[in-house]
Parts: C-alpha cells; sequence; structure tokens
C-alpha cells in the first residue's frame, strides 16, 4: 500500500440542530460535533472540529440580540466536515474573510475565534440567510495513519 489510507464515509451524513441562545449551547454543540464524527468514523480532526464549532457558536450568542435560538448545521462529507452556525443577525462577522490587519491583545481573552478559525480550517465563510445569515467552516478528512505490529509479536502485545 502506498501513502496513508483515507476511511472515506460512504454517503454524507448531517445533522441540523437548533440551540438556546445563550451560553449553554456552547457545550452542546460540541458534544454533538463529537458524536456526530465518533459515530460515522469520520477521520476528520475531532478536536479542531470542536474547538472551532465552539467559538462559531460562542460568537453567535455572544454578538447577536435576542430570544431566537441559533441553529447548528454538521455535516459529514466523504472530503471531510462542514459546520454552518446560523443566526438572526445579518451582518457578517468581523474579520472572518478578511486579512488580519492588527494581531489580537494577548492580554485580552477576546479577538481570536475569528482568527483560530480561519487559521485551523481548511475553508470558511459567511452568507446570508432569509432569517440572518450562516458562519460556516470546513476540514478535510485526515489520513488513518494504520497501525503497524513488530514482527514475532501477537496483536495483544505478548
Amino acid at each position: 500500500m502506498n501513502g496513508p489510507v483515507v476511511h472515506e464515509p460512504s454517503t454524507p451524513a448531517s445533522w441540523r440542530v437548533a440551540l438556546p441562545h445563550t451560553a449553554a449551547a456552547v457545550p452542546v454543540a460540541r458534544a454533538l460535533v463529537r458524536r456526530a464524527l465518533a459515530e460515522q468514523e469520520h477521520t476528520a480532526d475531532c478536536d479542531t472540529a470542536e474547538l472551532l464549532t465552539a467559538e462559531l457558536v460562542a460568537n453567535a450568542v455572544e454578538h447577536t440580540t435576542g430570544r431566537t435560538p441559533i441553529e447548528l448545521v454538521v455535516e459529514l462529507l466523504p472530503t471531510g466536515c462542514r459546520v454552518e452556525v446560523h443566526d438572526p443577525d445579518p451582518d457578517p462577522p468581523g474579520d472572518l474573510v478578511r486579512p488580519v490587519v492588527e494581531q489580537p491583545d494577548p492580554w485580552q481573552e477576546h479577538g481570536r475565534g475569528l482568527l483560530l478559525i480561519r487559521a485551523l480550517s481548511s475553508s470558511c465563510g459567511h452568507r446570508p440567510t432569509a432569517s440572518g445569515k450562516a458562519v460556516w467552516f470546513r476540514l478535510p478528512v485526515a489520513p488513518v495513519t494504520p497501525v503497524r505490529q513488530r514482527p514475532g509479536r501477537s496483536p495483544s502485545g505478548r
């Protein structure tokens, strides 16, 4: 076998969940992404998917007003995963697709979420929706490294 093995889901799978417009939505969204990737045995980087999902949901909660639920959409495709967060605010997110003019203040708690999304995703963006906007990111599938046995050892390691 030449090169890394890539596990590709045979069919796309997707989830769409309404989340409360509160900070409680963040851990729920992380758990949903983690569970979706695990159940489908998808090889997109789960830790990165969770982190970036948390950033999108936290931004939607913090930067939009009202009680309208936000919506999380997770799509697992043969080429990777796509996560979208829908919120009621039609204004585009700050610096998601614009070049960074100045680095965030290292002493501030806020200001790095969109930078993380841009840096760690394979692509990201936003689009208008009928009720506001959707902000999204994509992660590619990751190669699966096969476990190699050492000669003369059984699979149990004895």
